[in-house]
């Protein structure tokens, strides 16, 4: 695999290199396989549904890395959904998903982490749309992640959870084998409770609260060659976007806590997109949106300018998440003159992670 270099600074270059492995190889347990785990495995199926995510910003990008989960960030939950159903067996993993290796791989860190020596059969479904912004690994992995823990009767708590999947976050690779990937903890956090979530470093929930109840979220896709995943999302992550967050850290700092926090206590859309759209030219999100070319901004821009409340790109993008109070007949005439058309229609998620069995 690659070796790839990240520069902070003309004093600050360190080299990474992108180490894969075969699923359950390289697990990270964070202690909890000392604990003694009272465990009741139920009859019958478990059920998850987790929302997916939109996620507005990294905090600082100097605080994470693929193998080093932080960073800190914020982000929203939204009526697009993932799903893992879970049955306890006898033995062996039996697994009905196209990305069957980044399951496996935590269902091995689970049975560690847990004392679980029985089997399980897993059938996930996502929402089919993976590198575009929306979390499609995270939100699949706090369903698969929530299912697994129902099943043996929910010894861990749902911070345990987010942080076993932080630590073992990884992405696939070529030949069924995977490789630790970026993860602040956003995603699992919103799918967990719903509405908007600010983290901390070290996967820590620092804050979250309903957000934009009743009014419409669009995700549009604006046209892009760019990837936002591999070797060009490191480069992008681990280059650029820490030398802004190194100037920038602060401000988004002080934004967050004394504007966008008390916007969400007061259910004030329209001051809450005017802090996210300051964030959209701060530190590693400049980075983001410029690694899509100068045209992502002018989309942004068109945008805003027609009152649009809530304009922002989620994670690396293309993904542009318009919150209006709009309905969708209204959003298409709009849309129209711009050249731009609506690839998801949706709302927020104030809910979280609904559970459910069946026999």
């Amino acid at each position: 695999m690659a070796i790839m270099k990240i520069r902070g600074g003309d004093l600050d270059l360190v080299e990474y290199e992108f180490k894969t492995f075969a699923p359950g190889k390289n697990t990270k347990t964070l202690g909890l396989e000392k604990r003694k785990h009272a465990l009741k495995p139920v009859k019958g199926s478990v059920m998850v549904r987790a929302p997916a995510r939109i996620h507005l910003t990294v905090l600082d990008m100097n605080r994470f890395a693929p193998d080093h989960p932080g960073g800190g960030g914020i982000g929203f939950a939204i009526q697009c959904y993932c799903t893992a159903e879970v049955r306890c067996t006898a033995k062996g993993i039996a697994i009905d998903y196209n990305r069957a290796p980044i399951v496996r791989n935590f269902i091995e860190v689970f049975k560690k982490a847990t004392g679980y020596k029985g089997g399980f059969s897993l059938k996930v479904t996502d929402h089919e749309h993976q590198h575009v912004g929306l979390g499609s690994t995270s939100t699949v992995m706090i369903a698969v992640a929530t299912a697994l823990n129902e099943a043996i009767g929910s010894p861990l708590t749902t911070t345990q959870l987010r942080h076993l999947i932080g630590h073992n976050y990884v992405e696939e690779t070529a030949n069924g084998k995977i490789a630790f990937g970026f993860e602040t903890g956003v995603g699992p956090a919103v799918s967990i409770h719903g509405g908007m979530a600010l983290m901390g470093d070290e996967l820590s929930l620092v804050y979250h609260h309903p957000f934009a109840e009743g009014k419409n979220v669009y995700i549009l896709i604006p046209p892009t060659d760019i990837s936002s995943a591999g070797t060009q999302e490191f480069d992008l992550l681990m280059n650029k976007a820490r030398t802004l967050d190194y100037r920038d850290r602060e401000l988004k700092a002080y934004m967050f806590l004394m504007d966008l926090v008390p916007a969400l206590e007061r259910d004030d859309l329209k001051k809450a997109g005017d802090v996210i759209w300051e964030i959209e030219f701060r530190g590693s999100k400049r980075a983001e949106v410029e690694h899509h070319s100068y045209g992502i901004y002018h989309y942004m821009n068109l945008l805003r300018e027609r009152k649009l409340e809530f304009v922002g790109m989620s994670s690396v993008g293309p993904s542009i998440a318009v919150v209006t109070a709009l309905d969708r007949t209204a959003m298409k005439k709009l849309l129209k003159p711009l050249g731009l058309t609506i690839a998801i229609a949706t709302k927020a998620d104030n809910k979280g992670l609904v559970i459910s069995r069946s026999a």
